[in-house]
């Protein structure tokens, strides 16, 4: 609405992306701050609470009265503040805003079905969630495929030109690209605030590199692709202001849980990030965390099957801390300090080339 404000009245200023990303992390701030108090209240008369999975530690019971389903809030605000700041004309910024709606309404069939059985194993069966994430990111995958001029080219972090053109295949990469960091994200989303600051860190690198990529000039200079996506990076900042809002009250001890239809949806879209901005193996690094507590739980599973012994104490890695009695504001804070290490490792692998 805003550039198309700018066109019709020549509001030069508005046309810039950057200052319509800052419109839409203050828009996006600003409506979380706005409805996630009215939700918390709403939640609580209507004991939409988040049950506790009788597996987690001891200390976790305490949470068994802590609303969830917050991400439907700051999801619910970053689509509004996209909407209200993004050129419509770009199908990048489309399908970003398509990636947050379809996967908040898995998350949120995966919450409700938790709410309103009272168990936090209850939600979706998996292979039910699994079908429903591969549809949804067949769909995005597609259209940048179909309706795009997105090339199929990959990239791999310290060299300038592209290693491999996958073609087709590319379809199959991506959708997996976008269901593992979303279950990766979903995985890490176990304690107070330590699933928010890491997203909010890799939008952050993420949005750079959008920017870079969609500007001709940075990206000669940085010998990186150009592509234009530049309108993405307005759809990221919404995303981090509303998260920013979020941790608000879901800092420890958190007044409410983000749940499956934040954490999910987090994960998809920055898969989908990644994917547009020709940086899926550089994700790797950009969410450091997200594949630290997955790999925790492969190498658990994994090895209880093979040699019926455990690598952990407990899995994601989060709960081995937690079982040493580390304090969980340390787990939490250490984790945030290994994320914004790994972030600035990731940009500046930018100007190695």
């Amino acid at each position: 609405m805003l550039y198309w404000l700018s066109e019709i009245f020549h509001i030069n200023l508005l046309g810039y992306i950057t200052i319509r990303a800052g419109i839409s992390f203050f828009l996006a701030l600003f409506f979380t701050l706005y409805l996630l108090p009215r939700f918390i209240r709403w939640a609580q008369r209507t004991s939409s609470v988040q049950p506790i999975n009788n597996w987690a530690p001891e200390r976790h019971q305490g949470k068994a009265k802590t609303p969830t389903m917050g991400g439907i809030v700051f999801i619910f605000s970053t689509i509004l503040a996209s909407l209200i700041t993004i050129k419509f004309s770009n199908p990048y910024a489309i399908g970003a805003v398509a990636t947050l709606f379809l996967f908040v309404l898995i998350g949120f069939k995966d919450d409700y079905a938790k709410i309103k059985k009272n168990e936090n194993l209850a939600g979706l069966k998996a292979r039910t969630k699994l079908l429903l994430q591969i549809i949804s990111a067949l769909f995005i995958t597609g259209f940048l495929y179909i309706f795009s001029d997105f090339n199929t080219n990959l990239y791999l972090p310290f060299i300038k030109n592209p290693v491999c053109d996958m073609g087709g295949y590319a379809l199959i990469f991506w959708v997996i690209v976008i269901i593992a960091t979303s279950n990766a994200v979903n995985l890490t989303d176990g304690l107070d605030g330590l699933a928010t600051v890491p997203s909010i860190v890799a939008l952050t690198s993420f949005s750079i590199i959008i920017y870079i990529t969609g500007n001709a000039v940075i990206s000669s200079y940085l010998l990186m692709p150009n592509i234009n996506i530049g309108e993405v990076a307005i759809v990221s900042s919404a995303l981090i202001g509303a998260l920013t809002g979020f941790l608000w009250y879901n800092c420890h001890p958190a007044e409410v849980f983000m749940g499956d239809s934040g954490s999910l949806t987090i994960g998809a879209f920055l898969g989908y990030l990644a994917i547009i901005s020709k940086s899926e193996i550089l994700l790797l690094l950009i969410g450091s965390i997200f594949v630290i507590e997955t790999l925790s739980v492969i190498l658990q599973v994994g090895s209880y099957k093979l040699r019926k012994k455990r690598v952990f104490l407990m899995a994601p890695i989060h709960h081995h801390f937690e079982m040493k009695q580390w304090a969980e504001n340390k787990i939490i804070v250490r984790f945030w300090i290994i994320a914004i290490l790994s972030n600035i490792i990731a940009l500046i692998s930018l100007k190695i080339r």
